[in-house]
């Protein structure tokens, strides 16, 4: 019999902020806030998208836009983590590292630091009451200038001690070069932090090859692409660089038709640490379990590769010692039962 995905042990690496909302929270912040909502995230079901045209790249991102204009308070944020937090939990993940652009919330929450002192503050308090292990990647917008992302590099560096792990760059890969963000990212690395730019989803193995060459990156949000060329997955295997691999995402965007296309084992295959996440479950309509019981349905991963799956996503956070050794320990038990 097929053991309970739920109750695997894992880590989440790739989770967006105002994505990781439940449908349910953004119809009552809506309402309270008079925010009139397109038929899109009113339907119960998730929306249709295709993200691989200009146009539809710029419909997903309003969608995600409209959300987060119903986070307008700190209580709103402490909110949406502590829902996160616990679904998460209920998925079976001991460690969640949520990614967010702060400079996002700043206008409606009193400015860019305040902004991220909440979110942390925020983290802290979700961590306390679900005993999930949180963590903040903070990432910088592509489609902003380079100096906004040094800012910003900076203040994740600053508050490193306060639960920032990490520094990205998100948004469509199709556009900023990755060479563009170097000093944002070399000031990220300096201080400490995982470098976790997204690359191959929207645009193929060259941007996979920048994250690397131009961002030194040690994870890979997405990555999936680096599948159409096999030295890229040599030296990604090599280095041990992380894909955080969101199928639910890839197909729902339209990268792949089908998620029995998406290249995992190829991937897998190849020895490139994979991370399966969520991505956006507001806009995506499933959360980390259903993308276990995915590649488990529509790729024929065996109860023990899916073991090894959870413990790649725990080796590639920045999870400390012991809870590392908790969640491991916890996989071998799962694997064992």
């Amino acid at each position: 019999m097929e053991r309970d995905v739920r109750l695997l042990p894992k880590a989440h690496l790739h989770l967006h902020f105002t994505g990781s909302m439940r449908p349910t929270t953004l119809l009552e912040l809506a309402d309270k806030y008079g925010v009139h909502l397109p038929d899109a995230l009113t339907g119960g079901e998730p929306p249709k998208l295709r993200a691989t045209d200009e146009r539809g790249w710029f419909r997903f991102q309003r969608l995600y836009d409209i959300a987060r204009s119903c986070l307008r308070s700190p209580e709103d944020i402490h909110r949406l983590v502590r829902e996160s937090a616990q679904e998460d939990v209920a998925d079976g993940s001991g460690w969640l590292e949520i990614q967010v652009d702060p400079t996002s919330y700043a206008p409606l929450l009193g400015g860019l630091i305040p902004a991220i002192e909440i979110i942390l503050d925020a983290v802290d308090s979700a961590a306390r009451d679900t005993g999930l292990g949180m963590r903040v990647v903070i990432a910088a917008n592509r489609m902003k200038h380079p100096l906004d992302a040094r800012t910003l590099a900076r203040l994740a560096v600053r508050y490193a001690d306060r639960g920032v792990v990490g520094f990205g760059l998100s948004n469509d890969e199709r556009r900023g070069m990755a060479r563009d963000f170097d000093r944002a990212f070399a000031i990220a690395r300096e201080g400490g932090l995982l470098a976790a730019p997204h690359g191959g989803e929207l645009a193929g193995a060259s941007s996979v090859r920048d994250c690397l060459d131009d961002l030194d990156a040690s994870r890979i949000g997405h990555g999936v692409r680096a599948a159409e060329d096999p030295r890229l997955l040599e030296r990604l295997a090599e280095r041990q660089v992380t894909c955080e691999v969101c199928p639910s995402s890839n197909v729902a965007l339209g990268v792949y038709e089908k998620a029995a296309d998406v290249p995992l084992r190829t991937l897998f295959d190849a020895g490139v640490p994979m991370a399966l996440g969520a991505d956006d479950p507001l806009l995506f309509g499933s959360r980390l379990a259903a993308q276990y019981e995915l590649v488990r349905r529509d790729h024929g991963f065996t109860d023990a590769e899916l073991a090894e799956l959870a413990r790649q996503s725990v080796r590639g956070s920045a999870a400390p010692v012991d809870v590392r050794d908790k969640l491991l320990s916890g996989i071998d038990d799962w694997l064992a039962s």
